[in-house]
């Protein structure tokens, strides 16, 4: 397969053309390097045997659909974004300029090249808004709350209508909170990271309100896999990818405290105004049209990243305290 990666050098887009280049395909990437590096994509470099070219092109520029029209994909992942919530509420008009043109863009670029499919990666922590029912099924209402969530939901209309007007077909991915080695600390699911640095500097981790709030923490690994079943599975539809499970902060920092040996307890500190109370995706559907389930288990991700951490990150003279 010819396959073309958005936001390639970030922490899921890496992690899943390292899966790409592994099985064969020629892969192409696009990223501005605003979040993403480099460096996220030294082993595909290395293993790819020229089957690897990188782009470094922002989305939101007519530069991009030429590009992507005369690289010709079969596939394209479109995972590039800007994916923090405070800075969509910030700056509503940058986030769509990024969310919204730049997918249409990356639509346009996939239309011209006669792309087969396009696969979306949504965010189904801000798609469907403050949740009636957990888990989350696809069939909750989407009420999103943040311009973040009403980008991501404007963009699986656009998946529609291209697929209506030019046969594109799509899979739409509503991502949970994806966590694992590189992550980036300031994007979703950024308290594993977070809790991991602090706890590997020795220093406190600060969990704000009581740590009763939950989430469905997702491996990333097991993310790349649907995104690499939903090359082939799945047309047309909208699929939660998370466990189904709620883990609160409060559990989160046990396990990784735990992992990390630290004994010490974490500071607590006021809630932040906005935030979800509880969230957790249904994948019952991946489960049927993918074939999708998650394996990763808190406790076994969690020391994945506290293991990739230390390595990339060695501070010989900061040690966590040890039970």
């Amino acid at each position: 397969m010819k396959a073309l990666v958005t936001g390639g050098a970030g922490f899921i887009g890496s992690t899943l053309v390292d899966r790409l280049v592994a099985e064969g395909h020629q892969v192409d990437v696009i990223d501005d390097l605003s979040t993403g590096t480099l460096a996220n994509l030294a082993d595909a470099r290395a293993s790819a045997d020229h089957h690897l070219s990188f782009h470094r092109l922002d989305i939101r520029e007519p530069a991009v659909v030429e590009l992507v029209e005369r690289r010709r994909p079969e596939v394209v992942f479109h995972l590039a974004a800007q994916a923090d919530v405070r800075v969509s509420v910030e700056r509503p008009a940058f986030d769509a300029e990024v969310n919204i043109i730049g997918a249409v863009n990356i639509l346009e670029g996939a239309r011209l090249a006669g792309a087969r499919k396009l696969v979306f990666a949504s965010s189904g922590g801000t798609i469907y808004g403050e949740p009636e029912k957990l888990p989350v099924a696809e069939s909750h209402p989407q009420r999103p709350l943040s311009p973040y969530g009403a980008a991501k939901k404007a963009v699986a209309d656009y998946l529609g209508v291209y697929r209506e007007l030019h046969g594109l077909e799509f899979t739409a991915l509503a991502l949970a909170n994806v966590y694992g080695p590189r992550q980036d600390p300031f994007g979703e699911a950024g308290v594993v990271s977070i809790f991991a640095g602090k706890l590997l500097a020795g220093e406190p981790c600060t969990i704000f309100g009581d740590g009763q709030q939950t989430r469905d923490f997702v491996y990333v690994d097991d993310v790349v896999d649907a995104f690499s079943r939903a090359a082939t599975k799945g047309s047309g539809l909208l699929m939660n990818i998370g466990t189904g499970k709620e883990t609160s902060v409060n559990e989160l920092y046990r396990t990784m405290a735990s992992n990390a040996g630290v004994v010490a307890d974490a500071v607590y500190a006021p809630a932040r105004s906005g935030e979800l109370a509880r969230s957790s995706l249904d994948p019952g559907r991946a489960a049927i049209h993918l074939g999708w389930k998650p394996w990763t288990q808190l406790d076994e991700g969690t020391s994945a990243v506290l293991q990739w951490m230390a390595k990339s990150n060695p501070a010989p003279d900061e040690r966590p305290s040890r039970a």
